[in-house]
C-alpha cells in the first residue's frame, strides 16, 4: 500500500517550485492563484528569494504547503494514495491531497496558522531543541520536572525528539539531558515554542478559522499528528487539527501505525527528503521515494 507523506517547516530552499511552475500549466495556474489569495507574490520569494526571505513566517509555511500540494496536482494518475500523513504543517498538505479541504481553503488556513503562530511566539520568549541519542522515556521524565514549562514537541524517530517551551526552561532541560546521556542537544533556529502550551493563543485563533472551513469526507484516511491514528471523519479531523498546535507531533508512532495498517511504500511529496530519512530510522525495511511529477 502507498502512503503519501508531506514535510513541515524547515524543508524550504531557494528556488523551490520554479521547475514545477515552468514545466506544468496546472502548476503555474495554482501558483498564480496562490499569489492572489495571499495578496503578495510568494512565487517571487520562492523562486528568486534568499534563505532569509524564505524564513519569514508568512512565507515559509505557505511556500512548503504550495510546493507539496502542487506536486500532487501535477502527478496525475501517479498520485493514488491509500493513506496520507503530514509532519506538523504537512498535515494541511495531506488534507488537501486526500480531498478533505480544497486547495484554496488549505492555503488560507496555512497562512492564518503561520501568522497566529508568529503572534504567539512574540508574546513569550520561547524556543525548541533537538535531543539526540536518548530514549523517549528519559526525555519525557526530564520534561515532567518542569511543570509544563518545557514539553516533548516532536517524536521524530527513535533517538530523536524535539522539546519545546520557555527559553529558560529549554536551556535548563538541555543541561540536564546532556548529564543524562544525550549525544547532542541542539537549539533550533525557530521563532518560538511550537507544539507546546505556549501556542494556546494561536490554537484559539486557528480553531475559529477551521470551524468556518468546510471539511469533506476524504478519499483515504489521514493519520493525524495529535493522535497518530487514522481518521476519515471530517469532525474528528477538524478537532485533531485544532489540537495539533499545542500537542506533540507523534511522527514515530504515526509511521509505525501506518506500517501496521499495510503501508509498504512511503512517498514524500514536497521539498527535500527529511521525512524519508526519519521513516528509514523508524523501519529500515520499508520503501521510501520522492514524489515524481
Amino acid at each position: 500500500m502507498k502512503a503519501f507523506v508531506f514535510p513541515g517547516q524547515g524543508a524550504q530552499y531557494p528556488g523551490m517550485g520554479k521547475e514545477l511552475y515552468e514545466k506544468y500549466p496546472v502548476a503555474k495556474e495554482l501558483f498564480e492563484k496562490a499569489n492572489e489569495i495571499l495578496g503578495f507574490r510568494i512565487t517571487d520569494l520562492m523562486f528568486y528569494g534568499t534563505e532569509d526571505d524564505l524564513k519569514q513566517t508568512k512565507v515559509t509555511q505557505p511556500a512548503i504547503f504550495l510546493h507539496s500540494v502542487i506536486i500532487t496536482f501535477v502527478s496525475g494518475n501517479n498520485f493514488s494514495p491509500d493513506m496520507v500523513a503530514g509532519h506538523s504543517l504537512g498535515e494541511f498538505s495531506a488534507l488537501v491531497a486526500n480531498r478533505t479541504i480544497t486547495f484554496e481553503d488549505g492555503l488560507v488556513l496555512v497562512s492564518r496558522r503561520a501568522l497566529a503562530m508568529q503572534k504567539a511566539c512574540e508574546m513569550n520568549p520561547s524556543s525548541m531543541a533537538a535531543i539526540l541519542g536518548l530514549d523517549d522515556t528519559v526525555v519525557e521524565a526530564v520534561c515532567s520536572e518542569f511543570n509544563g514549562a518545557v514539553v516533548p514537541a516532536n517524536y521524530n524517530c527513535p533517538g530523536q525528539i524535539v522539546i519545546s517551551g520557555t527559553s529558560h526552561a529549554v536551556d535548563r532541560a538541555i543541561e540536564i539531558l546532556k548529564l543524562r546521556g544525550a549525544k547532542r542537544a541542539l537549539k533550533l533556529a525557530v521563532s518560538g515554542a511550537f507544539h507546546s502550551p505556549l501556542m494556546e493563543p494561536a490554537r484559539k485563533e486557528l480553531e475559529e478559522a477551521i470551524g468556518k472551513t468546510p471539511f469533506n469526507k476524504p478519499i483515504c484516511p489521514v493519520f493525524q499528528n495529535a493522535t497518530a491514528l487514522p481518521s476519515t471523519d471530517p469532525d474528528e479531523i477538524k478537532a485533531n487539527l485544532v489540537m495539533q498546535l499545542t500537542s506533540p507531533v507523534k511522527w514515530t508512532q504515526t509511521v509505525i501505525n501506518m506500517i501496521n495498517q499495510g503501508a509498504t511504500t512511503f512517498i514524500e511529496a514536497g521539498p527535500g527528503t527529511v521525512l524519508q530519512g526519519l521513516i528509514k530510522k523508524i523501519n529500515k525495511d520499508v520503501e521510501t521515494l520522492s514524489a515524481i511529477a
